[in-house]
């Protein structure tokens, strides 16, 4: 198998392992979100997943391109940007009207969907699995407690302040 760029690197096979992870374990959670009809569908959750995996592939050929020990290329960085920008993400999925905040779940699973990718980018597809299924066993076991919460419109909650 040919090697994704240089010496001691990504062969093409672990990109699409990595790649594939990183969209099948977070479009499992969308797709729960997708079915309980949450604001935020499937498709986010895959797009940010291979999205940072690619990231953080890409961080990683970069740091083994880099002959020099010397180097200041520092592959965590990415991983730090990437967190911060899908907390905006999140941050815009979520609204508060008095006391009521809806969209916290949503925005809690797209951050987490980063997290996947970023996991199985770095080769720890099992870790993204894990989190995964964490995630789609508490979003799957806490439907019935949160339906009622759900269903209550803001409007109810509308003349509830601070």
């Amino acid at each position: 198998m040919s090697e994704f760029g240089g010496p001691d690197t990504l062969t093409w096979t672990q990109v699409f392992v990595r790649l594939a992870a990183a969209a099948l374990l977070p479009f499992l959670i969308g797709l729960e979100r997708f079915l309980r009809k949450k604001p935020i569908d499937f498709r986010p959750f895959v797009i940010i997943a291979v999205g940072a995996a690619g990231l953080v592939m890409a961080s990683i050929e970069l740091l083994h391109s880099t002959a020099d020990p010397q180097s200041r290329i520092d592959p965590t960085r990415v991983v730090e940007g990437v967190i911060t920008g899908i907390g905006f993400l999140g941050a815009g999925a979520m609204f508060r009207q008095g006391n009521f905040v809806q969209g916290a779940g949503s925005a809690a699973s797209i951050w987490t969907a980063g997290a996947i990718g970023l996991a199985c980018g770095m080769g720890e597809v099992w870790l993204g699995a894990i989190m995964a299924a964490l995630v789609l066993l508490l979003l799957i076991a806490s439907g019935p407690f949160t339906a009622k919460w759900d269903s209550t419109s803001l409007d109810e909650h509308a003349g509830e302040s601070d």
